[in-house]
């Protein structure tokens, strides 16, 4: 089924598509202005981990954007949710909505598409992924990008990232800091299947030109050059992660969300059939265990997006046995300040899980 939210000025409209029935419109009595207001609250709680889970206003958006369907929903017996958002609904991660029993993501598959998602959603077979892997995972890099400057540090545990994935799916090609170069990985991405990017990205909204990949050596990729270089470029590729990645909203607030979406779309122009990013830029040790999670999954036959589902319900609880894996011993690190964090205990926080979309083809 597609869910897709309209905003308008005084109400919000929900569109309803499923197999065998007409379209089913339900409008909703909020303002945009109200709407808006509640999505930045949300945020706000969402990427504060040292708050308690913001449930209230989870419970809120999830009253706005899916219990007006939610009879027709268990009439045919939903399981997958294809979610086309509308401008600043682009920032809410569907996933961490909440009925009041239980997040969105433990009853429902979540799977975002793009114009270019529509175009294939067949199934392809691969029980063993040929992967290619890359960590920034020391150093550090200073530069300025137009009227912004950028400090990004390595990500610890992006290099441990990469090493569980090579244990997991041994003959995985990895590239470590200053190996993890444009000139030494663009050219081996369409021999692989899955493209597993452990580094920083930020996505400037309306500046494709700005917006750019950090690559382990210092090189930069932008959205620009990925829109002009890339396009039908990688035949092979299934799905590309993008495991750190940030949008940056900027002084004036909310925006469009398109450069959320728009990663997605240009990766599937490209010909990835899938992207995975993050709507904020999450602990790289709590990703670590995410992402373990995740490739487990697939590992066991799941599709792209059960084992990302199946990975956020495993933080979510903490048990991991759904996806063959476990959780380990973690130590989080700020990335804002690489000083250690008492937060082991509460990677049940949807700042941890939550950020991670599938966008494209999730099977």
């Amino acid at each position: 089924m597609l869910i897709y939210p309209l905003i308008l000025p005084d109400r919000l409209e929900l569109v309803l598509i499923t197999p065998n029935s007409e379209p089913a419109r339900y409008p909703v009595p909020v303002t945009q202005a109200e709407l808006n207001a509640a999505i930045v609250a949300f945020r706000q709680a969402l990427t504060d981990p040292t708050s308690g889970a913001p449930r209230a206003v989870a419970q809120q958006l999830y009253q706005w954007l899916i219990a007006p369907m939610r009879d027709d929903l268990e009439a045919i017996d939903a399981e997958t949710i294809l979610y086309a958002p509308d401008g600043a609904l682009r920032y809410v991660p569907l996933a961490a909505l909440h009925d009041g029993d239980q997040w969105l993501i433990e009853r429902f598959r979540i799977n975002h598409i793009t114009a270019a998602s529509l175009q294939d959603f067949t199934l392809r077979p691969d029980p063993q992924p040929q992967i290619l892997a890359a960590a920034f995972s020391e150093g550090s890099f200073q530069f300025q990008v137009g009227q912004r400057s950028f400090s990004f540090g390595g990500l610890p545990f992006a290099g441990i990232e990469v090493e569980k994935l090579a244990e997991a799916f041994p003959g995985t090609t990895q590239f470590i800091n200053d190996a993890f170069s444009r000139t030494a990985v663009e050219p081996a991405m369409d021999s692989h299947t899955i493209v597993h990017l452990a580094t920083h990205a930020t996505f400037i909204p309306g500046s494709a030109s700005d917006s750019f990949i950090l690559f382990g050596n210092g090189d930069r990729l932008t959205l620009q050059e990925i829109k002009e270089q890339w396009q039908g470029r990688f035949n092979q590729v299934d799905l590309i992660v993008l495991s750190a990645c940030e949008t940056g909203l900027g002084d004036a607030g909310l925006g469009t969300g398109e450069e959320i979406l728009g990663f997605g779309y240009l990766m599937q122009e490209a010909g990835a059939e899938a992207a995975i990013a993050s709507l904020w830029q999450v602990d790289d040790g709590g990703t670590q265990v995410l992402m373990n999670a995740f490739y487990a999954g697939l590992g066991n036959g799941m599709t792209k997006a059960e084992a990302l589902r199946q990975a956020q319900i495993a933080l979510i609880t903490g048990d991991f046995t759904a996806v063959g894996s476990d959780r380990g011993t973690i130590e989080i690190l700020s990335t804002r300040t690489g000083l250690p964090q008492n937060v082991s205990d509460r990677l049940d926080h949807p700042y941890y899980w939550a950020p991670f979309i599938l966008i494209g083809n999730g099977l």
